[in-house]
C-alpha cells in the first residue's frame, strides 16, 4: 500500500510480501490513543497556556492538527499549531542543492513558549534534530 492509504486503522506492510496487510490498530483505538496523548500533553504542561504544537511535515503536521482538535475538545480553547519546515536543516540531504529558499524565519514567536514537536515516526532522530535546529534558528 502507498503512504496515502485512506482506509481505517493503521497498517504495516511486510517487506517480504507487499501483498500482505496487517492492521495494527483500528480507527477507534487510534482515536483513543490520540485522546490519551492529548491528555498527556495537557497534564505535562499543566494546561495549555503558552503551548505550541509544531508538526514536522508531512504526517507530523497532520498529527499535530488532530492533537490540537482533541486538546480543544478537552480544554475548550484553541492551541497554536505550526508546521515546521526542516528541509534546510536536515543532515541527510544533498549539500550541493541550494536550500536557502527553505530557510525562513518563523512567523510564530516561540520565545517563552512550550513547544511540543510532533512527528509520526522516530527512527534515527534526524528529523527531530533538524526540527530543533530549525526552532533554534527561528528564535
Amino acid at each position: 500500500m502507498p503512504p496515502c492509504y485512506t482506509g481505517k486503522g493503521v497498517f504495516f506492510v511486510s517487506i517480504r510480501d507487499a501483498q500482505q496487510e496487517k492492521i495494527v490498530i483500528n480507527s477507534d483505538d487510534f482515536r483513543r490513543v490520540l485522546s490519551r496523548i492529548a491528555h498527556q500533553i495537557i497534564e505535562s504542561q499543566k494546561g495549555i497556556k503558552n503551548l505550541i504544537l509544531a508538526g514536522i511535515p508531512t504526517r507530523g503536521a497532520i498529527l499535530a492538527q488532530r492533537l490540537a482538535e482533541n486538546i480543544k475538545l478537552f480544554e475548550g480553547e484553541e492551541v497554536l499549531v505550526a508546521t515546521l519546515d526542516i528541509t534546510a536543516f536536515r543532515d541527510d540531504l544533498d549539500r550541493g542543492r541550494d536550500l536557502t529558499s527553505h530557510i525562513t524565519k518563523s512567523v510564530i514567536d516561540v520565545e517563552g513558549m512550550n513547544v511540543v514537536l510532533v512527528d509520526d515516526v522516530l527512527f534515527t532522530g534526524r528529523s527531530a534534530r533538524a526540527a530543533l535546529d530549525a526552532l533554534t534558528y527561528s528564535g
